[in-house]
Formats: structure tokens, sequence, C-alpha cells
């Protein structure tokens, strides 16, 4: 399932990229070229770059901060100078994957073909502003990757990456829980947010988290939380105390591209004070995959998701609750007899995680953000069963790239630190931040608000989780390549994650393969026994048993 999801995520990103660029296409330069000049570097240290008043800095939790404010080109250009390394970085883990998983140059280019119809339209849906900061940025990509595109083009098309990775292969590669409390079921009666954002393409990827605190030229200061290279919004909240954070829906493959989901949160974030002015921005939007959009209102102290699709427009919103929940499936009246969502709540696990969340909420009376915090760091299942680490029913699935905690009325939020959601989540201020002309070339996080990292996980545990995922890489690689696999090398695996259903399932899968087929049968019947992540994959653990015990009646006649 992952190899497919990147091999099909990359090709797209990446390749889409080679087609014919257009003047229509292209931002309005003129102003550019009078501001296309080298920085100069009042500091350039490894933890520590700045441009006059505007820097970035890597705080003692190893996230990175970024300070910027301007016009759309000076943004994009001072960020593509203060995040250079980081930015090329990013860039590399995405064309290695390509490499790895498409190294035939015949199939590459005729992905490039391809690609080249796909992507014809997505400039025409992205404002100018956004378009200027991303050719800004884009001059500072790496040119070694400009045999596959131009660098303008890469940057413009990397920010569909959550968008084509779930619909390519939905929640192989994005699947994200949301949660808003407020009034009866916050503590202080204001509201409070929480979310998890799981979108992997492996874990070098989410190790340069970048918290960027933007001045723009045009509409309202803004705090997000992305990787180096994205000028779109993943989560975000504005000094209005207006949040935006997005969750995948179930969704086709588009037959077009058009605006960016990242592009469309970003312009609510930075032009939205309340919940009247997100969705008329939302509502004017061509989308091209289905998203689900949570918007936070200090000024209405609510909450309400915006759910968007190629075809459908709805709003959801609680009348007699004061908290709203968001997985992965649409809720809105206008999705109620949408036969792709229908089925996308019973096969998947979208609704499995809402129901841990709504038992959560109405055992847990009134939250705080160390509490939302504990629920975005559960592992568990429902009722605290272990259902494996890793298992995509949980919460906190050890592979999100980031979680976050916002209170909008305070204008304070909270970001998770490495290991995974487990380390402490860091503070931080925007009516501190954003109130002062300038600020110095220190991180800005709110120590005295900091929520300590999780002291339920032992060393030894997390030491034990990552040899789990390194010998999941050798197993899966060994399977491929037809390999001989001892007993005492499947039992060590299987000891490392001893409740997770798929280290049977591959037991069973290479049990049958060798024709070993009452190891096959002892494995596939322990994985049923399991907590299975979706109805597909539990059918097929069922198809696979059904053959294996047709092999040994047979043996048997």
């Amino acid at each position: 399932m992952f190899k497919v999801s990147i091999w099909l995520l990359m090709s797209c990103l990446l390749l889409s990229s080679c087609s014919v660029r257009h003047k229509r296409d292209l931002p309005d330069l003129s102003v550019f070229s009078q501001q296309d000049q080298p920085y100069s570097f009042a500091v350039q240290i490894d933890t520590l770059r700045a441009i006059g008043n505007d820097f970035l800095i890597k705080n003692k939790y190893a996230n990175w901060e970024l300070y910027v404010s301007g016009p759309p080109f000076e943004i994009g250009s001072k960020i593509g100078a203060l995040t250079e390394d980081l930015y090329r970085q990013q860039d590399q883990i995405f064309f290695d994957k390509l490499e790895e998983f498409v190294p035939s140059k015949f199939k590459q280019r005729w992905l490039m073909h391809f690609m080249r119809w796909y992507n014809r339209k997505l400039p025409h849906y992205i404002p100018e502003e956004y378009k200027k900061e991303i050719y800004a940025l884009s001059r500072y990509s790496d040119p070694k990757y400009d045999f596959l595109a131009d660098q303008y083009r890469r940057a413009l098309y990397l920010h569909g990456a959550h968008d084509i990775g779930h619909s390519m292969q939905d929640l192989a590669v994005v699947g994200c829980s949301s949660l808003a409390v407020w009034g009866d079921n916050s503590a202080d009666g204001g509201l409070l947010l929480g979310r998890n954002f799981d979108f992997y393409v492996g874990d070098e990827f989410a190790k340069n988290k970048l918290i960027s605190f933007i001045r723009p030229e045009h509409g309202i200061p803004f705090a997000s939380v992305s990787w180096p290279g994205m000028m779109g919004v993943l989560s975000g909240m504005n000094l209005e105390g207006l949040t935006v954070t997005m969750n995948a829906g179930k969704s086709t493959i588009p037959l077009v591209a058009r605006a960016p989901i990242s592009i469309v949160a970003r312009e609510i974030l930075q032009y939205a004070t309340n919940l009247e002015e997100a969705i008329a921005i939302a509502k004017d939007k061509q989308v091209f995959v289905s998203e689900s959009l949570m918007i936070g209102s200090a000024a209405d102290n609510r909450a309400i998701v915006i759910e968007i699709s190629p075809k459908k427009f709805g709003v959801y919103e609680v009348d007699n609750a004061d908290y709203l929940i968001c997985t992965n499936h649409f809720q809105s009246e206008e999705y109620a007899q949408d036969k792709r969502n229908q089925l996308h709540i019973q096969e998947s696990h979208s609704q499995y995680r809402y129901d841990k969340i709504n038992d959560f909420v109405s055992n847990s009376g009134k939250l705080t953000p160390e509490q939302v915090v504990g629920l975005l760091r559960d592992t568990k299942g429902k009722e605290g069963q272990d259902i494996g680490l890793g298992n995509e029913k949980a919460l906190n699935q050890l592979w999100a790239h980031h979680a976050v905690v916002f209170q909008p009325q305070k204008r304070r939020f909270w970001v998770s630190t490495q290991p995974y959601q487990l380390g402490a989540f860091t503070a931080y201020d925007l009516t501190d931040i954003f109130g002062q002309d300038s600020l110095t070339y220190t991180s800005q996080l709110l120590s005295s608000a900091t929520i300590v990292a999780d002291t339920t996980w032992s060393t030894q545990m997390l030491v034990n989780f990552e040899l789990f995922k390194e010998q999941s890489r050798k197993i899966e690689n060994w399977m491929d390549s037809g390999s001989e696999i001892s007993e005492i090398e499947w039992e060590a695996y299987q000891r490392l994650n001893p409740e997770l259903w798929s280290v049977y399932y591959q037991k069973g899968q290479y049990d049958y393969s060798r024709k070993d087929y009452i190891r096959a049968k002892k494995a596939l019947e322990t994985a049923l026994s399991k907590e299975i992540t979706t109805l597909p994959a539990k059918r097929k653990v069922e198809h696979l048993l059904e053959k294996v015990e047709r092999k040994i009646r047979s043996s048997d006649t």
C-alpha cells in the first residue's frame, strides 16, 4: 500500500511539472525585477539566519521558527533565502522517493507526457499573490532537478501534494483527526481545538517542521505549521483568532488539477475574520479533491466544518452541542445521500476514530489544552484497547507530520515536537509576537506554557518501535525479492509489535507463497483476532484464509 501511494504521489507531484510554460501561468514579474537583488544576511549560522528584521531559528526542541513580513515577492524571496538548505532537503526527499519507486527512465518520460495534460489548468486556480510568492521562493530550489521541470513549476505543483496524495490512494498518505470544544465542554468556556495532521512521506520528511509567522502586505498576520517550501496552509491561526485545519475526504482520481486545498486554506487564514467570511471565500473555489476544512473562530466562539469537493459544497455545524469532531468523512446534509461517502464510512477507519473522540469528549468533562494533547498522543483503540503501534485506527498513528492545539480567544497555540506527538508541545502567543514592530533573533516560544513530553513512553518502547519499523522494511523487501525468512526472524519481528494485525497477515502471505498452509492458517487466524484497520483489509485476510483452507482440504483428500 505504501509503495503504491508514494509511487503515484511522486509521479503526479514531480513529473506533472514538465508542462510547457505559458505566460498566463506566470505571475506579473514587473515588480519582481526591481527587487531581484541578493540578500545580505545579518546572521548566518547553522541554527539562525537573519535578513533585516526577518529571521529563521531552530528552537531547543528542534522545530524551526520563521518570521517574515512584506509584499508577496519579498515574502517568497526571503523565505527562499532563509530556508534554502531546508527547502532543498525537502525537495530531495521527494525526488529520492521518485527514483526509488520509479527507477525506469522510460516510465519517467512516459509519465512526463501524461502529466503535461493533467496539470494544464492548475496555475489558473492559484491567486496572483500566491503565484508571486511561489515564484520568488522557487528560485532557491535546487537547479539539479531542472531536467524534470523548471524551478517555478516544480514549486507550484508541490503545493498539490496533499490533494494528489489522498486522491490517488485514499488514506494511505493522509488521514487526520480534529476536535473542537467550547462552552460547557471547555474548561474556560472559550474555543479549544486540536488536530493531528497524518501526512506521511517518510520519517525524514517530518523532521524539519516549520512554524511560520507571516505578516503579509495585505490581510491578517497569521501563523501556520508545515514544511520548508510550503506557502499554503495545513494548520494555522490568524491574529483575529480564526483557525484552519484540513482533513482529507473520499475522492475519485481527478481528471484535471484545480485549486490546491492548502492554497484555499491560506486565503481563508489571511483574509477571514469570522466563520461567515471563511465560508464566503471557500464557496467561491473550484477544487479537484474532496476535503473538510475545520474552521474555528474566536469571534463566533465555535467551530464549523466546510466540506468541499469538485461537485458539492456543504457546511456542517452543531446546534445542540458544544463540540465538533472531524475525521475523514463528510457529515453535512449535502453529502448525506452521497454513496461514495457512505461507503467510505462503512469501509474506512474514519468512523472508528470519530467514535473514539466522541467517547473521549463524553467522559472527560471540561477540557483543557493538556487533555486535548493527551488525546492527540493516544495510540490505543476504543476503550483503551491495545491495537498495535502504527494502527491507522489510532488517533496517534505514530506517523503524523505534526499535531497542533489552538486557543483562539487567547491567540495561543501549541505545536508537537519529536518523537512523533510524544515530545513537548511548545506554546506561542500571536498577540505578543505580532504586537512587536520587530523581534529579537530568538525563539518566540512561550516557555511557561509548554506542555511537557509524554512520560508514559519509556526509552525502550521507542527503541522497540524504531526497530519494528526498520524490521518491517526488511521483511517487505525480503518478501518482494522472494528471500527466505526464518521462523526465528518472524517471531522476533512479531514480538516487537504483537498486537498489530498486519505482522500476522504478512506471515500468512509468506507461508502461503511457500505452500506451508498449516502455518499460514495459524497466522491468518491470529490476524483476524486483532483490530484490522479497514473492512477491505479484513476481506483480504479472510479471502486468503479461505484459499489456505481450500488448499488444506484438497491435500487431505
